[in-house]
């Protein structure tokens, strides 16, 4: 059996001593959340009326029973069959109550999402790394998971700074016969970190002490939230190496032709580079226009026709032909790498071009008779996308 199955077997025999013992346990007085009158109690949840609520590791279910009292509709959950058992035997047909025999991951995999999901002390028996990426995405926009997991253990023995389970005593009541149980026992920035990363926002973590004074078990208490709006991140800390070179080309077209500038490689090409962080591209082609010819343009007036990509050796090149009708000044030499700015007819474009530029003035109009290595182009449906 996995570790997960043994500590159901374990919490099964639990649950068939207590039937055989026949006691009745009181409803709650007061709610706590694994040391009896020590820390916060219900009031950490608010107002419940009207909530879809999932206990998980429900047990006897009092707590569920005190929540549905308050108006909630809760789930209740257990994997332990006596368990499940006893629950049932104690809230039959209970209004806003539903008792559920299931491992927890097999039932939120079946479930629309709740509203709140909480624990007392039953989330550290199950593997956090099969548990919470589907119980985060179990919990509504807004929806808050609550639980506490046991942080110090009767020998006084603290929590474990890696991810991984370790053997705790699980004590019959009226016994002394001890079983042995696992259990995730991890740091509060173990469980921090693992709530971030499947998308969870921490709002608080409460420490709960010792009922006594020779005594050592404690908890805490976590309160995290699902954000009201899905977040991102990258997928990994390094950025990625470069494959990738964008650029524009800038097709200024006027009744004398369109403008090109003469290379110190002794090519022809549009004005045009690549784009900087935070730029449109139209932005990028005004911006490359007037530092290369001098020419001004305003970046609504221009038009964005699409992209083409080809590659160049490992690299995919990825040009954007922009379309520019519209401008003030004369164009002159601004750079040193390139200059002779002038329009030219389009029955008379000089050669040889720049690859990218004629690239891009096929793109524009396909019947121009330029020789070039092919391009995919893709043409943006709306003639302002940029």
């Amino acid at each position: 059996m996995t570790t997960e199955q043994d500590t159901v077997a374990t919490w099964n025999t639990y649950g068939k001593h207590q039937i055989a013992r026949g006691l009745e346990l009181p409803e709650l007085d007061r709610w706590d959340w694994g040391t009896p009158g020590t820390g916060p109690g219900i009031e950490v949840f608010g107002d419940v009326n009207g909530l879809r609520v999932l206990d998980l590791g429900s047990g006897l279910g009092r707590h569920a029973a005190h929540l549905a009292a308050r108006g909630a509709a809760v789930t209740a959950v257990d994997a332990s069959p006596a368990q499940h058992q006893r629950a049932l035997a104690r809230y039959p047909g209970t209004p806003g109550l539903c008792l559920v025999c299931a491992d927890a991951v097999a039932h939120l995999r079946g479930v629309a999402p709740y509203d709140l999901i909480y624990s007392v002390g039953s989330i550290p028996y199950l593997d956090p790394d099969r548990l919470l990426p589907i119980l985060a995405n179990s919990l509504k926009p807004g929806g808050r998971l609550v639980f506490s997991a046991l942080h110090t253990n009767s020998g006084g023995t603290g929590p474990s700074n890696k991810v991984a389970p370790r053997p705790e005593i699980l004590r019959l009541p009226g016994t002394t016969k001890d079983h042995p149980v696992d259990m995730w026992v991890l740091t509060e920035q173990l469980w921090e970190d693992l709530l971030g990363q499947h998308g969870l926002t921490v709002e608080a973590v409460t420490a709960i002490g010792p009922d006594k004074p020779d005594t050592h078990v404690s908890y805490r208490l976590y309160a995290a939230r699902r954000p009201q709006r899905v977040p991102s991140r990258p997928r990994t800390s390094a950025p990625p190496p470069p494959n990738t070179a964008l650029g524009v080309g800038v097709i200024v077209h006027g009744p004398d032709g369109v403008l090109l500038g003469r290379h110190r490689r002794r090519t022809w090409e549009l004005a045009g580079g690549t784009v900087e962080p935070g730029e449109t591209l139209a932005q990028a082609a005004v911006r490359e226009l007037r530092e290369e010819s001098g020419l001004v343009a305003d970046p609504a007036g221009v038009r964005v026709l699409g992209t083409l990509l080809d590659r160049v050796g490992d690299v995919v090149r990825v040009t954007v032909p922009v379309v520019v009708t519209q401008w003030s000044g004369v164009p002159e030499q601004r750079e040193e790498a390139i200059g002779s700015w002038r329009f030219w007819p389009l029955d008379t474009l000089p050669g040889p071009l720049f690859v990218p530029s004629a690239q891009c003035l096929t793109a524009w109009n396909p019947n121009l008779p330029l020789d070039h290595p092919p391009a995919r182009f893709q043409a943006y449906c709306s003639p302002g996308h940029a």
